[in-house]
């Protein structure tokens, strides 16, 4: 069904009065495709912020710590070239053809998609299953319908069509090609973070701009990933690495990435100055928190509020520490779910650091741990993964929701997976054991009988 309604004095003024208004997708006239008259070959680049890494100069003959000053020349020029041509939506064909309209559509909402939007709540949706549903659109129909059920568009009175502009945005950078850290994933801990929001403790505390902040912070985490870590961007010096001086390279990236689009898409305009520039600051401290190294700091706080017992949610700053921890919690909690789509997610993140291997293995580098496919199998990486990040953190957090029938299920398939996971070990490393007959045969971690029970 095709729907016209036409725009009062202000923009994106629209007052939706069908029952179904939670289950509306709202989209440009425009079709996304560029104008005959601009180059169609934008089309075939990748669209992020800044060009893509170019190995190329790791095989100058400079000197150890220097670029050949022709290629860095070069590299310069491509970048404000990529960043002026890509960086303007204007070129992307995301304006009206008829500036007083909107095009509503509510074809993707219909039949699985809507069911599955009904209980976008519940740990066991599938968020493979949803992007298929909207045809790779999983991270812009989820924020549209997000934002609406939570009442946020009505709250901070935003214009539709620079929220559908701005997620479009979002979406649009980043990266298909990458295996783990791509739009699903961003969708994928966006449906985690909205679980986690509307736990009891929280939901009775939580403010509509803390709820915002959470979607919004969930949804552009890792917008513009390039698909390999920070050691990586540091000793290839890559210029983001100089940029944010070795610290937090790709979470200040996000967030940067995040602001840049906020304002081009004018979504905040409307708001005073001082609140749009508190809710850019309020984001970057809860994106620069999913940054892994800062575990430890977010961990150890954690416990001392707990132990304490002196967490006070009504206190803005105890409110915005338990939305960094959700966060985090939203980031890494592929292991809390159940195990057909955990493990997806596993292969995802190890065919992503493997890829970043082969590179540094391409171009005589040290292989970065983890990414070396001939030594780091996927088993032992997530066994690591499990142990080390992720059960420090759920455990904490599950003291902080009880009684929490979520946090019960997540601790369960958590364990659950990680008994999965050694047991593929066990098989993996057995199958090593014939190859190489000198290598002791080992013991599955957490008994035999568990480890039968295990597919």
């Amino acid at each position: 069904m095709i729907c016209w309604m036409f725009i009062g004095p202000r923009c994106g003024g629209v007052a939706f009065k069908w029952l179904e208004q939670n289950v509306i997708q709202v989209r440009m006239l425009a079709d996304g495709r560029l104008n005959a008259g601009h180059a169609g070959v934008l089309l075939a680049e990748r669209r992020g912020s800044y060009p893509p890494i170019d190995l190329r100069i790791l095989k100058t003959n400079s000197r150890p710590g220097e670029v050949e000053s022709g290629t860095r020349r070069k590299l310069k020029r491509l970048l404000s070239f990529q960043r002026y041509c890509h960086a303007s939506r204007l070129l992307r064909g995301l304006m009206p053809h008829t500036p007083g309209s909107l095009h509503l559509l509510d074809d993707d909402y219909l039949g699985q998609a809507a069911h599955m939007l009904s209980k976008v709540d519940t740990w066991n949706f599938d968020i493979f299953l949803f992007d298929r549903l909207t045809n790779g659109n999983s991270l812009v129909t989820l924020m549209c319908h997000l934002f609406n059920v939570c009442g946020l568009i009505h709250h901070f009175q935003l214009d539709m069509v620079k929220l559908h502009r701005f997620l479009g945005m979002v979406q649009e950078d980043y990266h298909s090609h990458n295996p783990y850290h791509n739009a699903v994933h961003a969708a994928d801990v966006t449906q985690a973070m909205y679980c986690y929001i509307k736990e009891t403790k929280l939901a009775e505390q939580l403010t509509p701009l803390d709820v915002f902040l959470g979607l919004m912070a969930a949804a552009a985490h890792d917008v513009d990933h390039p698909g390999v870590n920070q050691p990586f961007l540091i000793k290839t010096r890559h210029h983001l690495a100089s940029l944010y001086q070795n610290t937090s390279v790709l979470e200040s990236h996000h967030w940067r990435s995040t602001v840049g689009m906020l304002r081009e898409s004018g979504l905040l305009s409307h708001l005073p100055a001082d609140m749009s520039q508190d809710i850019e600051q309020q984001l970057g401290s809860l994106i620069l928190a999913t940054d892994i190294n800062r575990q430890n700091e977010f961990l150890i706080t954690l416990r001392e509020h707990l132990d304490n017992q002196d967490m006070d949610l009504q206190l803005a700053t105890h409110r915005h520490f338990i939305l960094q921890i959700a966060l985090k919690c939203a980031d890494v909690c592929n292991p809390c779910r159940e195990w057909e789509l955990s493990r997806q997610w596993s292969e995802r993140v190890c065919e992503e650091f493997y890829r970043q291997g082969d590179m540094e293995r391409k171009f005589d580098l040290e292989i970065s741990p983890l990414c070396d496919q001939q030594t780091d199998s996927v088993p032992a990486i997530q066994i690591g993964f499990i142990s080390y990040i992720v059960e420090p953190l759920f455990e904490e957090w599950q003291r902080f929701t009880e009684p929490s029938m979520l946090s019960q299920i997540m601790m369960g398939h958590l364990h659950k997976n990680k008994a999965c996971w050694s047991r593929l070990r066990y098989v993996h490393t057995l199958a090593e054991t014939k190859t190489h007959p000198h290598v002791e045969e080992p013991e599955p971690e957490g008994g035999q009988e568990e480890a039968e029970d295990i597919p």
